[in-house]
């Protein structure tokens, strides 16, 4: 019989609804595909990074940003060290603070919400510098022609619920009330935790959804509450534009399409995710989208990591509405765009190239491209490694009704890649579902294309181990014969 692994809902019975397990894998329309390991791109900082920008210049030339608690640091494309391009004195950044960056032009801006905004002018800038009379900010981003702060600290007062902008096309000019630079208050919907640019803004409040739509003289920007549903994690935010963003709260996971909010984790992941968090550091979420893959990651620290370091990324197909979970320690998550590489580059990120752990034909060496990115080790880093192990579970299943029956064989699809992976198969069986799911011994594939287990019970699932260079994951074929009720 065939069993394919359908879609992993961990909030659902496991008996006949879904996949049980879909641990370091993508999903696709029918079945999965491979999650990549990290592999440095840079060598090592001093500190941990929490935050990464990449930018173009006008003639192509790409750059590569990062923050750490104490500096801010460029990529160096010839030897893949980190520079560091702070002001005077570096940064102190309080520890559960994250770096936002955006590109106005050929400047580069950066700021936290106790660092006013820092300016770096690509091609011609050796260090960052104040901005004067710019505020700091937890949140920034360009809305129309206005760079735009919330969550606004200046003054010596913090301001968790204001929005302010910059004068118009002026990314250098903040004075309040001179060339259409304002701010406006959004006083009962709790804090600002979230913030999305372009033609329209959208900023995430704890309680509310508001919509940024620029006016003109006298008003500048008219804010309208859209939703009652907000966003109670800062930097659980990703867009792909002002009317697909994509955001967590304490209830779940949600889509802010521009008119109402959906719920894409009800009934899926949302429980799932609220027993595995670790509630004393939802500050290290991170949250970012890979379009290659069309999916949106949330990174969070589980009930596993106890010093608080992410050790888990929920995944999100927004394409096909499904989800799976990568087990992987990180620091944070975010867009990274790739130098173009040297073998003379290379030897400082290893000096073999046999354990570089990706393929000199990646796209990542060829540069220009703007990819899904991380941070470990000190190191920016991206998913273009090797295949992470990957586990999958079928539904458990009931393959004589009533009767307790004995899994003989079970047969894994699962494509291969340029060489053949290694496939290991377990059977987890039990006769009551109040029982413990007990598993055998991994079982290897045979020439005969089959994996022999014994494994009787009443209820049945199988667990497929897939590891080196398979492509895809479609499900499994079983027999089995019945043994009678007892």
């Amino acid at each position: 019989a065939m069993i394919t692994f359908g879609e992993w809902l961990p909030d659902q019975s496991s008996l006949g609804a879904s996949t049980t397990v879909a641990t370091n894998v993508i999903p696709a329309f029918k079945g999965y595909r491979p999650f990549k390991n990290l592999s440095a791109l840079s060598s090592a900082t001093s500190s941990p990074l929490r935050g990464l920008f990449p930018t173009k210049q006008a003639d192509g030339t790409v750059n590569l940003f990062a923050g750490s608690g104490t500096q801010l640091l460029k990529y160096n494309n010839s030897d893949t060290s980190l520079s560091n391009v702070s002001k005077a004195g570096d940064y102190s950044v309080n520890a559960t603070s994250q770096w936002q960056f955006i590109q106005f032009g050929d400047d580069v801006l950066a700021t936290e919400i106790a660092t006013p905004i820092q300016k770096f002018t690509l091609g011609s800038s050796s260090n960052f510098a104040d901005v004067t009379s710019a505020p700091s900010a937890k949140f920034m981003k360009v809305v129309k022609d206005f760079v735009v702060t919330a969550h606004v600290n200046y003054g010596s007062v913090l301001y968790p619920r204001r929005v302010r902008w910059s004068q118009i096309n002026d990314a250098s000019s903040w004075t309040i009330g001179s060339n259409q630079a304002d701010i406006q208050d959004l006083a009962d919907s709790g804090f600002i935790t979230g913030l999305v640019g372009g033609e329209e803004g959208v900023v995430l409040t704890e309680k509310g959804i508001f919509r940024m739509q620029y006016v003109g003289s006298p008003l500048i920007f008219t804010f309208q509450k859209i939703s009652n549903v907000g966003c109670t994690f800062p930097h659980s935010v990703s867009s792909l534009s002002s009317d697909k963003v994509f955001y967590a709260n304490q209830d779940g996971f949600f889509l802010f399409n521009g008119k109402d909010v959906l719920p894409i984790g009800s009934e899926k992941v949302d429980i799932f995710f609220s027993d595995d968090l670790n509630s004393n550091f939802t500050n290290r979420i991170s949250c970012s989208i890979d379009p290659v893959n069309q999916i949106v990651c949330w990174s969070y620290p589980s009930t596993q990591s106890t010093s608080g370091v992410p050790d888990k990324i929920l995944i999100y197909n927004y394409a096909i509405a499904r989800w799976s979970l990568v087990e992987i320690s990180h620091d944070f998550i975010g867009e990274i765009a790739t130098p173009p590489q040297t073998l003379e580059s290379l030897d400082n990120l290893n000096s073999s190239i046999d354990a570089l752990g990706i393929s000199l034909d990646s796209p990542a060496f060829a540069g220009g491209l703007f990819l899904f990115g991380a941070s470990k080790d000190n190191k920016i880093q991206s998913f273009s490694g090797d295949n992470l192990s990957a586990v999958l579970e079928t539904t458990e299943f009931e393959p004589v009704k009533q009767k307790r029956s004995l899994i003989k064989t079970v047969t894994p699809i699962v494509d291969r890649g340029s060489s053949e992976p290694i496939i290991t198969v377990q059977v987890g069986s039990r006769s009551r579902q109040s029982d413990n799911v007990v598993f055998t011994s991994a079982s290897s594939l045979t020439s005969d294309n089959f994996c022999n287990t014994r494994s009787n019970g009443r209820y049945h699932r199988i667990r497929v181990n897939a590891s080196g260079t398979w492509k895809f994951a479609f499900g499994v074929d079983i027999e089995a014969s019945s043994l009678g009720k007892r």
